[in-house]
């Protein structure tokens, strides 16, 4: 092996670690209704609220409150104790087709409009490590489920 190839392979690895470290955590909304704050503590601003099974991606935890996005970008606080490990997603499409198998030809499941939440069916740890990448496998509340490509929901 050359010095290149070795010195490729290498970089290759790092990138590849680098990615799973920073692979994205998500957590979602375990209250009824939760506030979102511009700063971690109460007497902060509140900038508005979640409802239940919103999901949020994490980007810094503290003692006690959590820093995270929404599905629109907006970065604020949260206290930990609203949140919960159940994994959500949120339509971000106009209208996401939902299959009966992770292939664009597969018949139509059902069809959710944007902002419609679902549940997470697959345990990945990104959507690289999905049964079928650049797919994932989600429920409706109504019992219904199927697989959207990723790049159609938020929260994954």
């Amino acid at each position: 092996m050359t010095f290149l190839s070795t010195r490729a392979l290498v970089a290759a690895a790092l990138a590849a670690a680098c990615a799973i470290a920073h692979a994205a955590d998500y957590r979602t909304v375990a209250e009824p209704v939760a506030i979102l704050f511009d700063a971690p503590s109460s007497k902060a601003k509140p900038l508005f609220l979640l409802s239940r099974d919103t999901p949020l991606e994490v980007i810094v935890a503290l003692e006690g409150w959590t820093k995270v996005r929404d599905a629109s970008g907006t970065i604020g606080w949260i206290e930990k104790k609203a949140l919960n490990d159940r994994h959500s997603l949120v339509v971000r499409a106009h209208v996401a087709d939902v299959r009966a198998n992770p292939e664009d030809n597969a018949p139509v499941v059902f069809r959710a409009e944007q902002n419609v939440v679902l549940e997470l069916a697959e345990t990945a740890a990104s959507p690289t490590t999905t049964a079928t990448p650049g797919w994932v496998k989600v429920r409706h509340r109504d019992g219904q489920s199927g697989f959207v490509r990723i790049n159609q929901v938020f929260g994954f």
